[in-house]
């Protein structure tokens, strides 16, 4: 029986929000960066107080009840309400924590000339950069650990608002002294039978790829063979011999410092990605958001 004196806390509702969208303890903690056994007093007391199972939980599997899908969306709203008065609390909308997702092949570009540039407009704001990978980061704004992402659009999640920020193409990297070095009138034909070199397995940037050489019917040479968890890596095997890369446009002036790389460019319409943003529709921060981008937009790399 629920006892109506009881208050849960914003920690204890976190929890159970982590737990019923990961379904998984070990996930959902990681993603709070807490603890395992702090995630689960902190549900136990929630459900505890409420008088109400939340969570079924075995040893093979979590499943949220009856209960817990019926309170799950006013979980999320009231830690969206908090979210937005601590936000707010500062008086100059934009102050406070604000909890930037962002992946990995934007974040070495964007945040060097970004977050000075945010430090100076935004006084009040305090940044936590969270790097990680497109569905990582989308789990991460559904829960709530975070507020706000940097990614290629469309994300395509029921939830979300997006913000374009700026198209950019992509650029063919390749060792210096290539036969298509310097072309700038490339077709996506022209990656047929070449060794390319992709990223791992959950990188965006590996998924555009591969999708425009199967929108243009390109069969590219020894696919997958070399994978890295970092554009750089990927550039270092081109300088190496081992193959060409794409790369996007914001990258492309890092990542050819060292003199050792040449580069070649599509004719339109060049393949490429949109940057944006993406945030929680249930936020209210819409007006906010847009003035991030703004800031975001003033500070293009390319």
């Amino acid at each position: 029986m629920t006892d109506h004196t009881y208050q849960p806390t914003l920690s204890q509702l976190r929890a159970f929000v982590a737990v019923a969208e990961y379904r998984h303890f070990g996930t959902a903690a990681a993603r709070l960066t807490v603890s395992q056994p702090t995630l689960s007093q902190a549900l136990a007391s929630l459900e505890n107080g409420l008088g109400l199972q939340l969570i079924e939980r075995s040893t093979r599997r979590v499943l949220v009840t009856a209960a817990g899908m019926r309170l799950l969306p006013q979980a999320k709203a009231t830690l969206e309400a908090a979210d937005r008065f601590v936000a707010s609390a500062t008086g100059d909308g934009l102050g406070g924590v604000l909890r930037l997702g962002i992946i990995p092949t934007i974040a070495p570009y964007v945040l060097p000339e970004l977050l000075p540039e945010l430090r100076r407009k935004l006084p009040g704001l305090v940044p936590q950069i969270v790097e990680d990978q497109t569905s990582r980061l989308l789990d991460g704004l559904r829960t709530g650990v975070l507020d706000i992402a940097m990614l290629a659009l469309p994300a395509e999640t029921p939830g979300l608002v997006e913000i374009p920020l700026y198209p950019e193409e992509f650029v063919l990297v390749t060792p210096r002294g290539h036969e298509l070095a310097g072309r700038a009138d490339l077709a996506a034909s022209a990656l047929a039978d070449l060794p390319l070199l992709l990223l791992d397995e959950g990188h965006c940037l590996r998924d555009q790829t591969l999708e425009m050489c199967r929108t243009a019917e390109v069969h590219p040479g020894a696919v997958g063979d070399t994978r890295a968890a970092s554009l750089t890596t990927v550039v270092h095997c081109v300088a190496g011999g081992l193959g060409v890369t794409l790369v996007p446009e914001m990258a492309v002036a890092s990542e050819t410092a060292r003199g050792t790389l040449d580069t070649a460019r599509f004719a339109e319409p060049a393949p490429g990605r949109t940057v944006g943003l993406a945030y929680r529709a249930s936020s209210g921060r819409a007006e906010e958001y847009e003035y991030l981008a703004a800031i975001i937009r003033s500070k293009r790399p390319f």
